[in-house]
């Protein structure tokens, strides 16, 4: 029976610097504050809250005073900032610097936008904390694209420039830019006045390929990730199709061992906001229930 954690699984680099900057304030003894959970990974929370970290939402954000305040990496709004100064609360800032670069360059286009009518496009999820911090960057009212149905927002015969959020697919962004390009011929005759930035983040996407041929190594495939994880939707779909044996999981309670039982090698993976010690957890339950299993 062979059994192995996929080495390209775990946090990202964004993910993983929160997690630390964290986890030292927390071992300082310090009060800590998180605006929105930390990783979309109930058992990551649920651990870092047995250290002492609070989670709290939009609304008691505004109402905090004089406490210190994890941003965590999928950044924020300057709204968010005018907040924090007003209320005198102390800022840990763990905003990925991919994001930041991002969000300064939204910023830099959206200034532009307003001198020649011009609209900002940003292919994501509507309702996820990078794609909202994005939109406060732009100096009006981004438009948001999650699928085709949102194409119809963009008037074709204005200027456009086009962004995605960092974790979005390669291949679903530029799928997408292609059409905003087609729509844009069909108004014009022409393609005109379309600006593209390439922010999808390649520690994220290049994964996709990485999952890939690791599920087609193994007889199934355990996808481990939080519920409430974009990343790890996205990425366990890459792995179901390419092992139909492939089950995601959220904890060790969700372990399918029926499915298991008769497979000689087993592939353990995960997303971007799922720990190492998670997957290892998994790995060394296999380990324990191996003789009753098999």
């Amino acid at each position: 029976m062979q059994i192995e954690i996929d080495a390209h699984s775990g946090f990202c680099f964004g993910v993983d610097y929160a997690i630390q900057l964290a986890e030292e304030n927390l071992r300082q003894g310090d009060e800590l504050y998180c605006l929105g959970s930390i990783v979309h990974n109930d058992e990551e929370r649920k651990r870092l809250e047995k250290w002492g970290l609070k989670t709290i939402n939009q609304q008691q954000f505004i109402e905090l005073k004089n406490k210190k305040v994890l941003l965590r990496a999928h950044g924020e709004a300057p709204e968010t900032y005018r907040i924090a100064a007003q209320n005198g609360l102390e800022l840990v800032d763990a905003t990925c610097p991919i994001v930041l670069r991002l969000q300064a360059k939204v910023q830099e286009a959206s200034v532009a936008a307003l001198q020649k009518d011009g609209q900002i496009v940003i292919f994501g999820k509507k309702n996820h904390a990078e794609v909202i911090g994005l939109k406060g960057h732009a100096a009006k009212n981004a438009i948001v694209i999650s699928s085709d149905n949102d194409l119809k927002q963009i008037d074709y015969t204005r200027p456009i420039s086009i962004f995605s959020q960092t974790t979005q697919g390669l291949q679903a962004y530029i799928s997408i830019v292609e059409k905003i390009k087609k729509n844009v011929l069909a108004a014009n005759g022409k393609i005109k006045f379309v600006s593209v930035t390439d922010s999808v983040c390649r520690q994220v996407s290049n994964r996709e390929e990485e999952l890939h041929k690791f599920a087609l190594k193994h007889d199934v495939v355990l996808f481990v990730a939080g519920k409430e994880s974009s990343n790890g939707k996205q990425l366990f779909t890459v792995c179901k199709r390419a092992n139909s044996r492939t089950f995601f999981m959220s904890d060790i309670s969700e372990l399918p061992l029926e499915n298991i039982a008769s497979a000689s090698s087993i592939g353990i993976c995960g997303a971007t906001s799922t720990p190492k010690w998670q997957m290892t957890d998994v790995l060394n339950f296999l380990i324990k229930k191996t003789i009753d299993i098999f």
